[in-house]
């Protein structure tokens, strides 16, 4: 019986339904934004971070991890400080575009120098596709920082990016270092100084002197 009520013609149409509904749900699903790579940083231009994503919303959640950042943010361009606040607007941005986000009671600000900004990339034909393409970008996280620190992020076929901070150091840590080096240096160079300076006495000596045989003595009463 139970096999019969099966085979009802309400029982087949819901089976046939549901199994329509699961077919469009799987062939309309839109797939996934691709990941695209974009710089962000805090209001102070300081902290800067690599990162990819594929809509506004994840970038804001990736953002607010990288950066340390809790609560409400609004995101605005770091060049001008435009607001990016629709998911439509975040498409028409760039890769490697460079955006800020401001806490609450945070302002905008520009840059004034103290980061500059190096892309290799030129005029292109319309209709090329790009390879790799390589950002430099020079801050300061600190104004009395000897050397600048040095972000590189590189971009491969438009999908794939890579991203290292070298962090420079402030002049009392360079000189520490400096020192350290010198200090192993000039010890190495002591031990070569003692080393030759002994094969030099051992030369001077003669090769009679470099094994003396033991002698036995003999002991008179």
């Amino acid at each position: 019986m139970k096999y019969i009520n099966s085979l009802a013609p309400s029982s087949l149409l819901r089976s046939v339904s549901n199994a329509g509904s699961e077919i469009t749900r799987r062939v309309w699903t839109p797939s996934p934004p691709p990941q695209r790579p974009f710089r962000v940083c805090d209001h102070k231009h300081s902290m800067r971070k690599g990162l990819t994503a594929g809509t506004l919303r994840e970038l804001v959640a990736k953002a607010m991890d990288a950066l340390l950042i809790s609560g409400i943010v609004s995101l605005v361009l770091e060049e001008d400080g435009t607001a990016v606040e629709t998911e439509e607007f975040f498409e028409m941005l760039e890769d490697n575009t460079a955006l800020m986000f401001l806490e609450k009671g945070q302002k905008w600000s520009p840059n004034k120098g103290a980061g500059r900004s190096y892309a290799l990339s030129g005029d292109k034909p319309r209709n090329s596709r790009d390879i790799a393409r390589i950002t430099f970008d020079l801050y300061k996280l600190n104004p009395r920082d000897l050397f600048g620190s040095l972000n590189v992020s590189a971009t491969f076929y438009g999908l794939y990016s890579m991203s290292c901070d070298f962090k420079c150091l402030g002049p009392k840590k360079v000189l520490r270092e400096v020192l350290r080096v010198l200090s192993t240096f000039m010890h190495g160079i002591g031990h070569i100084f003692l080393s030759a300076s002994n094969y030099i006495r051992r030369l001077l000596e003669g090769p009679e002197n470099w094994y003396q045989p033991a002698r036995l003595s003999m002991y008179k009463e």
